[in-house]
């Protein structure tokens, strides 16, 4: 719709990642806010965040990137393009979650408090980030002629009428942030909200990847099975918290 949001200068900014920049910004300051309230400490929880978003970007991109094989493998060059959108969160957590196990030991962060709080962070993300999405024509959804439908492009610039996924997705980050901040109220152990959230999160991409524009069913195979692994381990962080706890 507006891949690049606007120019100054001779400086073209792009809608997917001025989007996923402040979605990192908003991210962080929300989550730092939940950690602090947790009782953690804020600075150390922006740092930690700041630090792990290298890896999460990269596990991301690398993992839509795989789910989209057929289109990269031509134009290698395209998989680190600035003005090209679309990651799988997937492969953010995959490579974030390990990685701050060192991390957060060495600054003193509880390992299960921590990730209750970047899931906020996580969140808060996602809703700028799909916005990005809806702005640069990826993550687009089928095309339809229900009445639902809305003209929008796809990453090939191809307009039609199309589910709105990336609206879909947005409304639904924006549920789990809700029901992730209800569940604040509640004596959970600690890493059990974020496995919530990653399972609530995990089933309806499942139910959702369907709905949109792959190339091929290849990347909805990929992509579905990856939310499976996530909802299954975010099950066995559950038990785990539960065992712990008890």
């Amino acid at each position: 719709m507006r891949r690049i949001l606007f120019s100054w200068r001779g400086f073209d900014v792009y809608s997917y990642p001025a989007m996923l920049y402040l979605g990192i910004l908003a991210g962080i300051f929300a989550g730092a806010h939940v950690a602090q309230a947790a009782g953690l400490n804020a600075d150390a929880f922006a740092i930690a965040t700041i630090i792990l978003t290298v890896p999460a970007i990269v596990g991301s991109r690398l993992l839509f990137v795989l789910a989209h094989w057929d289109a990269y493998r031509l134009e290698p060059s395209r998989i680190w393009r600035r003005s090209e959108g679309g990651m799988a969160m997937y492969g953010g957590l995959a490579a974030a979650v390990p990685l701050s196990l060192p991390l957060l030991y060495a600054m003193r962060l509880p390992f299960a408090a921590f990730w209750d709080a970047a899931a906020v962070t996580i969140l808060v993300g996602m809703m700028f980030t799909r916005i990005g999405c809806l702005l640069n024509g990826c993550c687009s959804g089928r095309p339809t002629s229900a009445w639902f439908g809305v003209n929008l492009p796809d990453h090939r610039g191809i307009w039609r009428r199309r589910i709105p996924m990336q609206i879909v997705e947005l409304v639904w980050a924006a549920i789990i942030l809700a029901a992730a901040l209800l569940m604040r109220k509640r004596n959970l152990s600690p890493g059990v909200s974020f496995c919530l959230i990653v399972i609530t999160y995990g089933v309806g991409r499942f139910l959702m990847e369907p709905l949109r524009d792959h190339d091929t069913h290849r990347d909805t195979a990929i992509l579905r099975t990856a939310s499976l692994l996530l909802i299954t381990a975010a099950l066995a962080g559950i038990t785990f918290a539960c065992l712990r706890s008890s």
